[in-house]
């Protein structure tokens, strides 16, 4: 019963979110471009898959991705965990007794950006219209791989207590440099990379995550340092993404050389 009534909440919750977005685009054709909206029934019957789609999501981040996210943390900076001996115990825990928090953070940080629809769609998209110089399986690698390891590394940095805007700055600096130097063809595909990592799947598990840790590592507060780790997911596959392309461009020259 607790789950209905949850479910309905989300439901008149995501309605209110999506009128909005209804209104505008019904408004524009109608009395604007004044023309009657094509398959009319299919785009009706869309937008209904996108509230019930929207309304199940919800109630499933909030009844098993954050608690998960959390839960992890909270099992991973265990410090009977982390010693695995009472021996040790007392002992303050270091950054590097942290190990299991980072290869966690990495295969999280992998694994939901391979699985985020939005990183698929644009994949799909960048393979059609480059007439498949761009592969999808390429791309969304090199894009999970940025991705871990930026997750990777704000786990690092929240166990560390860096200031976040260090991190920012200097990722930002790289970016710019490998502007210059990639090929121009990836460029405007790997800043939508980027973007598209901090989406359905990632954001939450991601957020999580950083709570998560950020609430059970001595020292650190949820508010300052929980947040900022979707920054490191939207800056590093931009790196990626860009090393891959001028990697691949190597490559290639390199093979046309020894043709010759």
């Amino acid at each position: 019963m607790e789950l209905v009534i949850s479910l309905l909440s989300s439901i008149l919750s995501t309605v209110k979110d999506v009128l909005p977005i209804a209104a505008i685009i019904f408004g524009m054709q109608f009395f604007v471009i004044r023309k009657p909206i094509p398959n009319a029934k299919r785009v009706i019957i869309g937008f209904i898959a996108v509230i019930v789609g929207l309304a199940f999501f919800l109630v499933g981040l909030e009844r098993a991705l954050f608690p998960l996210g959390k839960l992890m943390a909270v099992q991973l900076t265990d410090p009977d965990f982390i010693l695995g001996s009472m021996s040790q115990a007392g002992r303050v825990l270091q950054w590097q007794d942290y190990k299991w928090v980072y290869l966690f953070a990495f295969a999280v940080g992998f694994s939901t950006a391979i699985a985020e629809p939005a990183l698929l769609a644009v994949a799909i998209k960048a393979n059609e219209v480059s007439g498949g110089a761009i592969s999808v399986g390429g791309l969304r690698v090199s894009v999970a791989i940025g991705a871990a390891i930026g997750v990777a590394l704000g786990a690092f940095r929240i166990v560390t207590g860096a200031p976040l805007h260090y991190y920012i700055i200097a990722g930002y600096v790289v970016v710019i440099i490998q502007t210059f130097y990639a090929p121009k063809v990836i460029i405007a595909l790997a800043y939508d990379s980027g973007g598209v990592t901090t989406s359905t799947v990632t954001v939450p598990l991601v957020a999580a995550l950083g709570l998560g840790l950020a609430s059970t590592v001595p020292g650190r507060s949820a508010l300052l340092d929980g947040f900022g780790l979707i920054a490191f997911t939207c800056l590093f596959p931009i790196m990626s993404v860009m090393a891959y392309a001028q990697i691949s461009h190597w490559r290639a020259q390199r093979e046309k050389k020894s043709d010759l």
